[in-house]
């Protein structure tokens, strides 16, 4: 099923959904096909997620995903997306350390067809914002769980459930905005901290199990559609089961191979009777 295709998405345009409570719809993306996908189901955002790094490339984690890796998905990804807003997410190593280092990873992003780029986290990395947005480079910020941070199983936990913890969030959710971010991911936060953190920020706030309040939600493509293996978070919501279906496909066609069924005879070429009597004729001298 398609949507009728919408105006190419800009920054301003997010800016006046949330203005008019219009929910943002974004997804990840990590290819051509699912770029295609996000344009035809006509999603507002798509983001390069780095989240690729599990799902694409079989890594154990986000952290391990590189910067060349994630330029190639992005460039594949832009061949296939039109009207959504491209967002590209920095990996882990790319932006830390210092604007400079920030700036030149994020221009390659910019190259590569991005609108703009995601970072983690606020404290120390409200410099980087500073720092590329004084490039001429939209920053998406991102607050709450962040998985580049994380180096174990057990810190997989939602945040924001204590008092302290909440206004931490929050705090560096208003900081990103006053560094110049122009959107911010909330992630796996307690549903207050959330609605708390949507209405202190003028800029759009995206949700990432959050609970309701944010002006838009986004999930992993491979989660959403269920194509992944791996348990899917709480937040998560499967609407469809695209990995059984795949997987019983080829399971059928290898049936139908060792059992002789395929190909029949309608996925077959012919040749004409004369050309294949000449054919004939040739190789049996």
């Amino acid at each position: 099923m398609t949507t009728t295709a919408a105006p190419e998405m800009t920054i301003d345009e997010l800016q006046r959904m949330k203005e008019r409570a219009q929910p943002i719809v974004m997804v990840t993306a990590f290819d051509y096909a699912s770029g295609r996908v996000a344009e035809r189901a006509g999603v507002d955002i798509v983001l390069v997620g780095d989240s690729a790094a599990m799902t694409m490339l079989g890594y154990p984690s986000t952290r391990e995903v590189s910067l060349d890796e994630m330029l190639m998905l992005t460039r594949a990804v832009r061949r296939g997306v039109t009207h959504p807003l491209v967002i590209g997410d920095m990996p882990f190593g790319t932006y830390e350390s210092s604007d400079a280092i920030a700036i030149a990873s994020a221009k390659k992003f910019m190259e590569a067809g991005c609108a703009g780029v995601k970072i983690e986290g606020a404290g120390p990395i409200l410099s980087r914002v500073r720092a590329l947005t004084a490039a001429g480079i939209p920053v998406m910020g991102h607050v709450g769980l962040k998985p580049q941070g994380v180096t174990n199983a057990e810190e997989y936990r939602a945040r924001g459930r204590t008092a302290d913890e909440a206004i931490t969030i929050v705090e560096d959710a208003v900081a990103l905005e006053k560094a110049g971010a122009f959107a911010i991911v909330v992630e796996a936060v307690a549903s207050p901290v959330a609605d708390a953190l949507t209405n202190r920020v003028n800029v759009p706030v995206i949700g990432i199990g959050a609970g309701p309040a944010p002006d838009g939600q986004v999930l992993v493509y491979h989660d959403l559609t269920g194509w992944s293996e791996s348990r899917p978070a709480k937040f998560v919501r499967k609407y469809a089961a695209v990995g059984d279906m795949m997987v019983e496909a080829v399971a059928a066609f290898a049936a139908d191979v060792r059992s002789h069924k395929y190909p029949a005879q309608e996925h077959t070429y012919a040749m004409a009777a004369d050309e294949l009597s000449r054919f004939k004729e040739r190789t049996s001298r």
